[in-house]
């Protein structure tokens, strides 16, 4: 696939050309036009063609033009700024004792206790198992307390079974479903939020599920060019969990240097890089 940093027209042998798919991201126009056999993207900033991408997979050519629109943001700075930022914080990286205090061990150790509680192959049918999903989710920081406190009436009453049922298809798989069903549930107690969406799931497989906090993922989204940054939307749509998931691939990716374990290494990536604050830096 080539990339053109001009603004060459788009001409083609076999016809007139044909735009098949536009879209506005910001002041970006993006532009997926069919030239003979093949695919040009075109990424148009005011009125006027920034960059053009060629290629025979339209899938594979759209998805080029919209990390390329990430990394015209003026917050990029791509993985390399990214690992720069994470590891000025843990410069030995996810396996320092300094890490697993500060980002891991807790998280941890709220999953071996929701393992032992709810275990997850029983909470796919089982009922009863709403104060345990209630505990869990108090067990730590990753919920604001007013998501936490907007959960006690749910996973006490009468819903909380086909919450937790819910969660636990979705973590095995059934995300589609699943998450349509949290979604209805969620609503009537005003807590349709991604972070309890994703928050169980995640603890019970974080090998498979990512967690789910939307302002500092789409600012890091946002700094190292992924499309998340505007996939994202507050409803509990599968697309953007997809989008999310992409994201977590493309950040293994680009820190298999660091030996990433799991997900909960990934989502504290990600929060390292958006939200510590230069005075966290552990002293020399």
């Amino acid at each position: 696939m080539a990339v053109h940093d001009d603004s060459a027209t788009v001409a083609s042998p076999a016809g007139v050309p044909r735009t098949i798919r536009t879209d506005t991201i910001g002041k970006h126009t993006l532009r997926l036009v069919a030239v003979g056999k093949t695919f040009a993207g075109l990424l148009i900033t005011a009125g006027k063609q920034k960059a053009r991408i060629d290629g025979e997979d339209p899938d594979a050519v759209w998805r080029e033009l919209k990390a390329l629109v990430g990394k015209s943001s003026d917050a990029y700075f791509g993985f390399e700024g990214a690992l720069t930022r994470f590891r000025s914080f843990f410069p030995d990286g996810f396996q320092s004792a300094h890490f697993e205090k500060s980002e891991r061990d807790y998280k941890l150790e709220a999953k071996r206790r929701f393992d032992e509680q709810a275990p997850l192959d029983e909470a796919l049918t089982g009922t009863g198992y709403g104060e345990a999903a209630l505990a869990v989710f108090r067990a730590t920081n990753l919920l604001s307390p007013y998501e936490k406190t907007r959960l006690q009436p749910l996973l006490r009453g009468p819903d909380a079974d086909t919450f937790v049922q819910a969660a636990a298809r979705f973590a095995t798989g059934d995300i589609k479903q699943a998450l349509a069903t949290m979604s209805a549930v969620l609503a009537r107690h005003d807590c349709a939020k991604w972070t309890v969406a994703t928050y169980l799931p995640f603890l019970w497989r974080p090998e498979n599920h990512m967690l789910l906090k939307p302002v500092v993922t789409g600012d890091f989204a946002e700094r190292v060019g992924h499309p998340f940054a505007h996939d994202y939307q507050p409803a509990l749509d599968p697309a953007v969990y997809s989008s999310l998931l992409d994201l977590t691939e493309t950040t293994r990716e680009n820190t298999l240097m660091l030996n990433p374990r799991d997900n909960i290494d990934l989502q504290s990536f990600i929060w390292v890089v958006g939200e510590y604050r230069d005075e966290w830096r552990q002293a020399e």
